[in-house]
């Protein structure tokens, strides 16, 4: 996008020379306050917009050379609440566009039901109709539909805000897994900030008036905003964002506070030393914390157990997600877990402060070593790794 405006007659300017090079095979995320541009941004590059001065290229090409219909239907296209043809099937929504460019009635609807699959419907929804599904099950739909033709550029406009935080973390989810297989070019359009972090490869702040305010990546957006409009949308938590980009698996766990709970008095008498017990079942599932003093030999299920929270998984969750385990445990101790859900260690909040402090000075995300960091408070018996 090379200077592109879009003013209308009444002289209202929507987008001011906006000027910007999305990449490809990524995802790039617009955001910002309403009335900032967001939506006439998206629509100009399929021409539903057509932009008063500037030039939009794809691959070097000049879209406004192309034919309208052609260049629609070479690209993917999702709005809030789906948009769906209430009078279709499921499956004959998604194959719209394949018997649009010509494909025959068989092959669309195999492509149909393959696409259900890869966006996570079940196969018995192939014959319902869009009033019988849920909104997250029509947004899939939605996203299920625009992939149909395989087009190698996905538009998205506020495709899951109609929907609750549940359903809406789920379908971030699977876009990013769909994503990951696929490798679209996709141009995300949203107000939320958290959700612009989330997806983003690359994120585009735009202030009223349709002007860039700062094109960057979440991690460098975050650390570093451009002005006080970028820093105050961010939000006042926007270094607890910026841990999401810091990974959690340089921290070192302990076992010595982890008992299971079939423990004998020697076993408990060597973990003694610990305020605070984590009791597992027989398969090292967490079960809850304890004080030692309230535990009995052979049956520590019977003792009254505190919550543990919400685990995390180190090299697989940030060092956002270690904080706020620890938060979380009335303890103040974070429990590790591998992907079967069973404890492999505790880590305090000392310590992933810690790691917090190394984190923040080592700046990239990328380089962070958390193991330059050690847990402050005497007695804590969790460190970092060297």
């Amino acid at each position: 996008m090379d200077s592109v405006t879009k003013r209308y007659p009444d002289g209202t300017v929507a987008v001011d020379r906006l000027s910007l090079e999305i990449p490809d095979r990524a995802i790039t995320v617009l955001v910002g306050p309403s009335g900032c541009g967001k939506t006439t941004t998206l629509r100009m590059i399929n021409r539903m917009v057509e932009p008063t001065e500037g030039t939009i290229l794809l691959d070097g090409e000049d879209l406004q050379q192309q034919p309208v219909t052609t260049l629609r239907r070479s690209m993917g296209y999702v709005i809030q609440n789906a948009g769906l043809f209430q009078h279709r099937t499921i499956l004959d929504n998604i194959a719209t566009v394949p018997r649009m460019i010509g494909w025959g009635k068989q092959k669309s609807r195999e492509r149909a039901a393959e696409l259900m699959e890869r966006v996570g419907l079940d196969a018995s929804l192939a014959k319902r109709y869009p009033y019988q599904l849920s909104g997250g099950q029509q947004q899939r739909v939605g996203v299920a539909r625009a992939l149909a033709a395989d087009p190698p550029v996905l538009l998205m406009d506020e495709p899951f805000s109609a929907v609750d935080p549940v359903v809406r973390k789920g379908l971030q989810d699977e876009l990013l897994r769909i994503q990951d297989e696929l490798g679209k070019t996709i141009v995300f359009v949203t107000h939320d900030i958290d959700e612009a972090i989330k997806l983003g490869t690359m994120v585009a702040v735009m202030r009223t008036g349709g002007r860039l305010a700062q094109f960057a990546p979440p991690a460098e957006l975050l650390s570093d905003p451009a002005d006080d409009f970028v820093e105050d949308f961010l939000g006042a938590d926007r270094g607890i964002r910026r841990l999401s980009f810091f990974p959690s698996a340089g921290l070192e766990l302990t076992t010595g506070p982890v008992v299971r709970a079939d423990a004998t008095a020697e076993q408990l008498a060597a973990a003694g030393g610990a305020p605070h017990l984590l009791v597992t079942d027989a398969d090292d599932r967490p079960l809850g914390w304890a004080e030692p003093g309230d535990l009995t030999a052979g049956d520590l299920a019977a003792g009254r157990l505190l919550s543990f929270g919400r685990p995390f998984v180190p090299g697989t969750d940030s060092l956002r997600a270690a904080l706020d385990c620890a938060v979380l445990s009335p303890t103040g101790w974070a429990v590790a877990v591998d992907a079967d859900g069973r404890v492999t260690g505790v880590v305090s909040q000392q310590t992933v402060g810690a790691a917090i402090r190394s984190a923040h000075g080592a700046g990239d995300p990328g380089a962070v070593t958390p193991g330059d960091a050690r847990a402050e408070e005497p007695g804590d018996v969790t460190k970092v790794a060297p």
